[in-house]
C-alpha cells in the first residue's frame, strides 16, 4: 500500500506552470526544464562546457526579464536559448575574422604615433641566407659529375626522371641512384 500509483506531483507541477503569468515565474519554469534545455543547448553547440556556459546565461536572463506577461514560458526560453546560441555563433564569427585581419601579412595595425612593423629581413637574416646560399653552391659544386648534372636537370630545371635519362643517355634506375648519391652528398655538405 505504500506506493503511489499516480505520480501527483509532476502533475501538479505542470499545473502551476501552465498557469503563471508573472515574470518571476520564469524562474520556476527554468527549473523544471533546465535539462531538457541543456540537452536542447548540447545539441544545438556540440560542447558541453559551452552548453553549460550559455545555460548560466540563459538562467540570469531569465531572472532580469524586464517583459509582460509570458504566454507559454517553456516557449519563451527555448526561444531565449536558441537566440544566445545565435548570438554565440556571430561572436565566434566575428573574433575569427578579427583573427584574420591580425594575422594577415598585408595589414599592419598600429596606434597613431608608432611606427609600423618592418616585414623585411634583418641584415642578419639576410647574411645568414646568403651564407646558406654559398654554402649549398659550394656543395653542389663539389658533387660528382653525374649525380650534379641529374640534380640540376631534375631539380633545377624540373625535368622528369625519365626526361633526364633520355637527356644523360642513362637508364631511369641510373638516375635515381645519381639522385640518390647527390641527395645523400648534399645533406651531408649541408649539416656539417
Amino acid at each position: 500500500m505504500g506506493q503511489n500509483l499516480f505520480p501527483v506531483r509532476p502533475f501538479i507541477c505542470q499545473i502551476a506552470i501552465m498557469s503563471l503569468s508573472d515574470d518571476s515565474d520564469l524562474e520556476l519554469i527554468y527549473g523544471v526544464h533546465r535539462a531538457d534545455l541543456r540537452r536542447f543547448l548540447i545539441a544545438r553547440v556540440g560542447d558541453a562546457a559551452e552548453a553549460d556556459d550559455l545555460l548560466q546565461e540563459l538562467w540570469v536572463r531569465a531572472r532580469n526579464v524586464a517583459a509582460g506577461p509570458i504566454g507559454n514560458g517553456r516557449a519563451y526560453l527555448y526561444k531565449m536559448a536558441q537566440n544566445l546560441v545565435l548570438d554565440r555563433l556571430r561572436e565566434q564569427q566575428r573574433r575569427m575574422a578579427r583573427e584574420r585581419r591580425w594575422n594577415d601579412q598585408e595589414t599592419d595595425f598600429t596606434a597613431p604615433g608608432i611606427d609600423p612593423v618592418d616585414r623585411s629581413q634583418t641584415a642578419e637574416d639576410q647574411i645568414i641566407a646568403r651564407e646558406e646560399v654559398q654554402r649549398i653552391k659550394t656543395a653542389l659544386e663539389t658533387l660528382p659529375e653525374g649525380a650534379r648534372r641529374a640534380f640540376e636537370l631534375h631539380k633545377l630545371r624540373g625535368l622528369t626522371h625519365g626526361e633526364v635519362a633520355a637527356q644523360l643517355g642513362i637508364s631511369k634506375s641510373g638516375v635515381e641512384k645519381h639522385m640518390a648519391v647527390a641527395m645523400k652528398y648534399l645533406r651531408r655538405a649541408l649539416t656539417d
